[in-house]
């Protein structure tokens, strides 16, 4: 099979580098192009991770992919999208409003950034939780008069949430949700010093427009197409979003109204159940499970259960009833903030829309 020639765009950061982890070598995927801000552009990718006193600046797992070293950045205007097959954006939502419309009008973009994501005709993917949501694809195409479109994945904190959420709103039905997160710094990007101050010894009880995010997405992600809109799901939501003294994965504390009553062994019988179609279908990037459920009360903790999967499976534990919620229920979840929430959930979904015609 011929590998699509693929761009990074925003490749220094660390969403950006996560791309590069999970692309080398891809069977579907050939990077052929890296570009990032104007202070790196022109130069070797190697030379615009070294930080002034030479140390590189790598912040994924193991050793940068050598043949990336070696590739020019490039200035994101001087790129030729219809050179390309894909691109992948790791940017800032207010670079990406400028960059991912121009770029899609030749050329699909999957994109980390949240510019796009309330635009009615934009879905919003998460592996194996709305793929049927692709039928917006050809709508945003023949609106925006696009030979490409936008795709964006959701926020890190609505990836973990939604996945959990999905098989029980099927089987039960879903009233409300409360959920309260513990958000890794990663999350945040990376700061000089005042930041890690901040942090350290310490939880951070707001992030600025996080907790909007995830109410809008989450019922966005768990609506339902319908005359060529998404209509979204109907269950009230109240989250309280925190950062705390953890490198990578966010923590969630879940409560859930059911419409209809699931014993405990019930709700945990379709949570591990769930995604197995999806799954099966074998595409490069997917987890063995999409949900792991465990039964020690002591789990999931983002530092032993953050990699289950490679990154890529929602971890659940201590799911219980709760007697303040009618027919509720309450768990704990710990999610991937850059590898499902981020790159390798983005290039899941690339996987996927690739075997169904749509790059």
């Amino acid at each position: 099979m011929t590998k699509k020639k693929v761009a990074v765009i925003g490749a220094t950061g660390i969403a950006g580098q996560q791309f590069l982890a999970s692309l080398i070598n891809h069977p579907m995927f050939e990077v052929t192009t890296l570009a990032a801000s104007l202070r790196s552009a022109g130069k070797i990718y190697k030379d615009a991770i070294t930080s002034d006193n030479g140390s590189l600046q790598w912040f994924c797992q193991g050793d940068p992919p050598s043949p990336f070293l070696k590739l020019k950045v490039e200035n994101v205007l001087d790129i030729n999208p219809k050179e390309l097959d894909l691109i992948f954006t790791a940017v800032e939502s207010d670079a990406a409003k400028e960059i991912e419309p121009r770029l899609a009008q030749s050329t699909p973009v999957i994109s980390t950034a949240s510019a796009f994501r309330g635009d009615q005709d934009v879905p919003i993917f998460i592996p194996g939780v709305n793929m049927e949501h692709e039928q917006l694809i050809p709508v945003q195409k023949l609106k925006r008069q696009w030979k490409g479109f936008i795709s964006p994945v959701p926020n890190c904190t609505t990836t973990g949430l939604a996945m959990a959420l999905k098989p029980i709103q099927t089987a039960f039905g879903i009233k409300k949700v409360i959920m309260t997160s513990m958000q890794a710094c990663s999350g945040a990007g990376r700061s000089p010093g005042v930041i890690a101050l901040d942090i350290m010894d310490n939880i951070i009880p707001y992030i600025p427009k996080e907790e909007e995010k995830v109410h809008f997405e989450t019922k966005k992600i768990l609506g339902k197409f319908s005359d060529n809109v998404i209509q979204p799901a109907d269950f009230l939501i109240s989250t309280t979003c925190t950062r705390v003294p953890v490198l990578d994965a966010h923590t969630e504390v879940v409560y859930a109204s059911l419409r209809t009553k699931g014993s405990i062994d019930q709700v945990k019988a379709v949570l591990r159940s769930f995604g197995s179609e999806f799954v099966q279908m074998g595409f490069p990037s997917c987890p063995s499970k999409l949900i792991e459920v465990l039964e020690d009360p002591f789990r999931p903790q983002p530092r032993r259960d953050r990699d289950n999967g490679e990154g890529m499976t929602t971890t659940i534990g201590r799911v219980r009833e709760d007697e303040a919620l009618e027919n509720g229920i309450k768990f704990v979840l710990t999610s991937h903030n850059t590898k499902m929430g981020a790159a390798r959930g983005a290039i899941l979904i690339a996987e996927y829309l690739a075997y169904k015609g749509y790059i």
